[in-house]
């Protein structure tokens, strides 16, 4: 198979890039593991009622991304893309490739690991799982189901479950509350985008309203006997102890940057959030001539930006592959360019107010769950003499397990830099390679078979 643009994920970045690159001429292909578009922000989004603005506008754009042409490939595991402009995915137990003049990365984010103790006990889930549960399956929440963590998904999701008639027990706040004080410097710009903020106070305001309690607290622990069954932490100055048949944890998301990784591609370190991003021009391109990444794979902004980016990034495409102008380009893309600003303009509030809580885990503690690694046993590490994550393979088989350090990456990180006395960003991350998803021998074999 030969195409113009191969686009991996059909979240929002994804299916704005398809549509519009389709609107200019281009021939595309869409790969993606979901069995629909809509990534995990929009998952399901075909199947459900529309519940306010934004879910028809979401609804409208995968209509869009259904009656543009793209080809669309679903439940296609992308595992390798070559510089060059080659992918490599399996699907149906078959591995397929294409060759494509650009691709375009659209991996969406992941939520940033916290590493609690008693966080691997069964009861204990991300509150993105729980969200995807809700909007694939319908799984309400019920019972002892408390809320741990800070930032606006936890408090969507809250939301949601009410909404659809789940119980919450509580809600144990860890942000900072210095957190306030350095937002406000920001409120100014972050009014430029009002929308946002109204909506964060709706969410606090629909709990208030059903009764939730909102916990300022420290020191969250997950404790059981084989699952979870209770969850400690500290309030006001005192230890508390409640039951719980299910604890939900979220400290914000960051870029997924597995694919980017191990192609090679130029990173740098995001101060505010202390996660690593792919380094993008203005139309997403990134230090590899046929790579260009949108949407919150490229820095976190949310789905508005993502389309907005997709749109941008596939101008960009359009132009480089000669199919438009440059100015023609520039004139289509600068009203997307002044959205896009708009919408960022809440970011450095946002990124103030629910700064990332800082990684200070207990030696008992696990980081790598795949392979069961504590943090006493990662600083051990250092004390023998580990400088970063890549030896601390060799240590310790961190970051070897089927995830490929996609959980634990941001945490082993983050407490070598502190058993150094250094900062996070001298650290070297994983230094991921390709195959970056589990790929069988069968699959493999079975390349060179594939009907295109």
């Amino acid at each position: 198979m030969r195409v113009d643009l191969a686009v991996i994920g059909a979240g929002p970045a994804g299916i704005a890039a398809a549509t519009e690159a389709r609107a200019h001429g281009l021939s595309v292909v869409v790969l993606d593991e979901n069995p629909a578009p809509g990534g995990r922000i929009w998952q399901a989004i075909e199947a459900r009622a529309a519940k306010d603005g934004d879910d028809r506008a979401a609804q409208e754009a995968v209509r869009a991304f259904r009656a543009c042409g793209a080809e669309a490939r679903f439940g296609a595991t992308v595992w390798c893309v070559e510089p060059e402009g080659r992918v490599y995915w399996s699907e149906q137990g078959r591995a397929r490739d294409a060759e494509a003049a650009q691709v375009l990365i659209a991996t969406g984010a992941t939520e940033r690991p916290m590493p609690i103790p008693g966080w691997t006990l069964p009861g204990v889930m991300t509150v993105g799982a729980a969200q995807i549960a809700l909007k694939t399956g319908g799984l309400v929440p019920s019972g002892d189901i408390w809320l741990a963590g800070q930032g606006p998904l936890l408090l969507l999701y809250a939301t949601q479950a009410l909404a659809a008639g789940g119980r919450i027990a509580g809600v144990l706040d860890l942000a900072d509350p210095g957190g306030r004080r350095r937002a406000l410097a920001h409120l100014p710009g972050a009014l430029r985008a009002p929308s946002y903020l109204a909506r964060g106070l709706v969410w606090r305001l629909a709990l208030r309203r059903a009764g939730v309690p909102w916990i300022r607290a420290t020191d969250v622990r997950a404790e059981g006997e084989g699952r979870l069954e209770r969850i400690r932490s500290v309030a006001d100055g005192a230890v508390h102890t409640r039951p719980a048949s299910l604890l939900l944890l979220h400290d914000g998301v960051i870029p997924s940057v597995q694919i980017t990784r191990a192609l090679g591609c130029a990173h740098v370190w995001d101060e505010a959030q202390r996660c690593w991003k792919p380094a993008t021009d203005a139309w997403g391109r990134s230090s590899h001539a046929r790579i260009v990444i949108a949407g919150d794979g490229a820095g976190i902004g949310g789905a508005a930006v993502a389309q907005l980016s997709g749109r941008i990034a596939a101008l960009g495409i359009a132009a480089a592959l000669e199919r438009l102008t440059e100015a023609a380009r520039d004139s289509a893309a600068a009203p997307l360019v002044a959205a896009r600003a708009r919408h960022l303009a809440v970011r450095p509030f946002l990124d103030a107010l629910f700064a990332p809580l800082p990684i200070e885990p207990d030696d008992d503690t696990i980081l790598c769950r795949c392979e069961e690694v504590t943090a006493g046993r990662v600083r051990e590490a250092v004390s023998l003499g580990c400088l970063g994550a890549n030896q601390l393979k060799s240590f310790t088989r961190a970051g070897m397990g089927p995830c490929q350090g996609r959980m634990c990456g941001p945490t082993v990180a983050a407490v070598i830099a502190a058993a150094r006395g250094v900062k996070v960003q001298e650290v070297e991350p994983y230094r991921l390679r390709f195959p970056t998803k589990p790929l069988t021998l069968g699959e493999l074999a079975a390349l060179h078979e594939t009907v295109q």
